[in-house]
């Protein structure tokens, strides 16, 4: 089996959205191509394939002929030319004085000199080419727009030049009728407003490539001028140039709103060393350095807190705005505000794997797993263009054989080419589902995927763990039943010895208890933790088991005597082979956990349980919550085949859990969500990461996705109706080609505009 790897590259000069879908079509027909995705609003394409370096001229080749002058940029800060440009590539990961732009870890560079571009653009001089990421510091509002600002100063002065020489060629136009002074006058405002999009059609032409907006564009605008239609052919190429500014602009100010809401990376932090506090830059830090946050101040890197105690603002993070206290010891996530206090953080990972740097890859990396309706509509483009244009050439030649008036139909043919281009569905689709999933990140909901965010709103059936999820997951020790000679205060000290190592928060509740009744507590050996059941452990040469009635009875322990609890959670335990004591533990439900479950039930939404705990505590969790049905005492296993049968009754199931036993029906549910509080095997498998580990948050995610989706369809409908009718009104003599642009580029701003509401919208 040859080895599949995946390349991730930023990809620049396109600015066709239609070109990218088949840009991403022509490279999944390679066959060394596993997959190829082009996420067209983030410019990242993703490429899974086999001997991916030696393939890499052949994909340049191939992007080059779609549209000439694309340029890819491999995530590692690789700068790669297309087949037949002569580059050399250089990287500057200097800091101090210099530019630091090249560095893949070096989100930002704000040097006197330094023209640093944002996500997708790179330094582009004679010897030097430079990757670099976006920059936007939510906290300090640094929000430059040096990438835009390029592409502005030289489409600008394009367009103002060709804009006066149309003037001037109207205005002396109406003092001749000489029709070839007319047509040269005219000619140098088409030329230099179009003629740029004429030599890009030339290249396609060659290369066989011609349903694309830039040929069809000239095909109409010269056809206009074979009309003798000289100010129509002008007029319609300056709109044109007009619309795709401000659609580009529209595009770029959507993905920097996104990632301002979002990109919290710091660029600096302050490192304590010995007794001195020195700024470094953040992709520096390593863990283990000790650095200082004072009030005020967004915490750079996760980490723990070394020194100091102060109140934190986690809504950055978790969408919660309630602040947090946090003290030595405690663990602290970067993107956070320090409130009050100095503290003193020790780093625990570097900023490549921090949260804040999460988030943004999240969010990124969230494009490119692509929605149904967004496949559906690159399809579907393939199929609209060659169409309208084969309905163009009809309605040139028969109405005209048939009337003889081969001028009008001629006219409305070319308004027919102008709109057959479909960037506006295939660019505002993308986009919408991008501005949907950094609303989700702006509130705390990290959706890993379009797909998963489109899928959410299809949901009939929402299945739940009980701890951690439905409950609080904050248990207490109500009180301790002894069965044997073992006093209490030695009973807790074996099981809580036992229950260190577990992250469940049952067993770390009789830890804490431990703790407080001033118990030293044991480091156990030969551990072994039984899925669904407990753990198996040896504390002081005693073997001891903590856990449920299965564990017991897997291990031949006689629990004739125990009597379970009404309502509540046992933990068994027994010291070397005897039935030694149970402590009788309870939980709560979480205060948003009744409103939430009302929510979805109002919505026609099945309500579902499924947890490893006694019928009595099921059942009681389950009538607080107001849930439809409940499962208890379920193996990992049983979870997952429960989940089988409700979704073959019901329909799409969403699983929501924490825990480590959780992973599997994650991993098999049509979404998934896993609580940010939970084990990272379980956000792993998770289509969606609940950072606040509130159930409210489930709601928001419904309506976040049904605002997604409805925003995207109203794209389409109003794209296409759009079109539609200008086609009907030129058929019928009442729309110019001035329609058929306005259809085109106008129509795709307002749909970029209709998308960034997603993000403006509260939820």
């Amino acid at each position: 089996m040859e080895d599949v790897t995946l390349k991730i590259y930023s990809i620049k000069n396109l600015d066709c959205a239609h070109c990218a879908s088949k840009i991403e079509a022509a490279i999944n027909e390679m066959e060394e191509v596993e997959e190829a995705v082009l996420v067209f609003t983030a410019k990242k394409f993703k490429i899974r394939a086999r001997h991916s370096d030696t393939l890499f001229d052949r994909i340049m080749k191939k992007c080059d002929d779609i549209e000439p002058g694309v340029l890819l940029v491999e995530e590692s800060g690789r700068y790669t030319a297309p087949a037949g440009h002569n580059h050399d590539a250089h990287h500057s990961h200097a800091h101090g004085s210099e530019c630091h732009c090249g560095d893949e870890n070096d989100d930002h560079c704000h040097k006197e000199g330094c023209h640093c571009e944002d996500t997708d653009d790179y330094h582009e001089d004679e010897n030097s080419h430079s990757h670099v990421h976006a920059e936007s510091d939510v906290s300090s509002a640094h929000g430059h727009a040096h990438g835009d600002g390029d592409e502005e100063h030289s489409d600008l002065p394009v367009i103002a030049a060709g804009a006066v020489c149309f003037i001037a060629a109207k205005i002396i136009s109406g003092f001749t009728d000489n029709m070839i002074l007319h047509a040269l006058m005219y000619a140098v405002p088409y030329l230099i407003l179009g003629g740029e999009i004429l030599a890009a059609a030339g290249k396609g032409i060659l290369r066989g490539r011609v349903f694309n907006e830039k040929f069809l564009m000239s095909l109409a605008t010269l056809a206009a001028f074979i009309l003798k239609d000289f100010p129509e052919a002008v007029g319609v190429m300056l709109f044109f140039r007009i619309g795709e500014y401000f659609e580009d602009r529209a595009v770029a100010n959507s993905r920097k709103s996104v990632m301002a809401a979002i990109d919290m990376r710091p660029e600096t932090v302050n490192l304590v060393s010995e007794n001195e506090t020195r700024l470094i830059p953040a992709e520096d830090a390593v863990p283990g350095d000790i650095i200082l946050v004072r009030a005020g101040d967004r915490i750079p890197l996760d980490g723990i807190v070394a020194e100091g105690a102060s109140s934190i603002d986690t809504s950055s993070v978790t969408g919660e705005h309630v602040p947090v206290s946090v003290n030595e010891g405690d663990s602290v996530l970067s993107g956070c505000v320090n409130i009050s206090g100095v503290i003193k953080i020790k780093v625990s990972k570097p900023l490549s794997e921090s949260m804040v740097s999460r988030i943004v890859d999240s969010v990124e990396n969230a494009s490119a797993g692509k929605p149904q309706l967004d496949r559906f509509i690159t399809r579907f483009a393939n199929v609209y263009t060659p169409v309208v244009v084969i309905a163009a050439a009809l309605t040139a030649v028969i109405p005209s054989l048939i009337t003889g008036d081969w001028h009008k139909w001629l006219y409305t043919a070319v308004t027919f080419l102008v709109i057959s281009c479909p960037c506006a569905i295939v660019l505002s689709v993308p986009l919408t589902y991008f501005a949907g999933i950094g609303a989700g990140s702006k509130t705390g909901i990290l959706f890993k995927s379009g797909s998963s965010i489109e899928a959410v709103s299809g949901i009939k059936a929402v299945v739940m763990d009980k701890t951690g999820t439905i409950t609080s997951g904050t248990f207490s020790v109500n009180s301790a039943d002894i069965y044997s000679d073992t006093d209490e205060k030695e009973l807790y000290l074996l099981c809580a010895s036992c229950e260190s190592v577990s992250t469940h928060p049952v067993g770390q509740c009789i830890v804490k208890k431990a703790e407080e009744m001033g118990l030293e507590i044991s480091e156990p050996e030969n551990i072994s933790e039984i899925a669904g059941m407990g753990i198996e452990a040896s504390v002081s040469g005693r073997k001891v088991l903590c856990g449920n009635v299965k564990l017991m009875e897997s291990q031949g322990i006689d629990i004739s005597e125990y009597t379970a609890s009404e309502g509540g959670t046992d933990v068994i335990c027994a010291v070397d082979g005897r039935l030694a004591g149970v402590f009788r533990i309870s939980d709560t439900l979480k205060k948003d956990s009744t409103d939430t479950i009302s929510g979805l039930k109002s919505r026609g939404i099945k309500t579902v349980m499924l947890t490893g705990d006694s019928e009595g505590s099921a059942a009681k969790t389950a009538a607080e919550a107001g849930l439809d049905r409940y499962f208890a005492k379920l193996m990992p296993e049983d979870k997952l085949a429960r989940m089988k049968e409700i979704r073959n009754e019901f329909g799409s199931v969403m699983f929501v859990g924490d825990g480590i036993n959780d992973a599997p029906v994650l991993a098999g549910a049509d979404v998934s969500a896993a609580m940010g509080s939970g084990a990272d095997a379980a956000i792993e498998a998770a289509d969606i990461v609940i950072m606040n580990s509130e159930m409210s948050a489930v709601s928001k995610a419904f309506r976040i996705s049904e605002d997604t989706n409805r925003t995207a369809k109203q794209n389409i409908v109003f794209a296409l109706l759009f079109k539609a009718a200008v086609m009907i009104l030129g058929i019928a003599g009442f729309a110019n080609m001035w329609f058929a642009v306005f259809a085109d580029s106008g129509v795709a701003v307002l749909c970029v505009l209709n998308s960034v509401r997603v993000l403006r919208r509260k939820y």
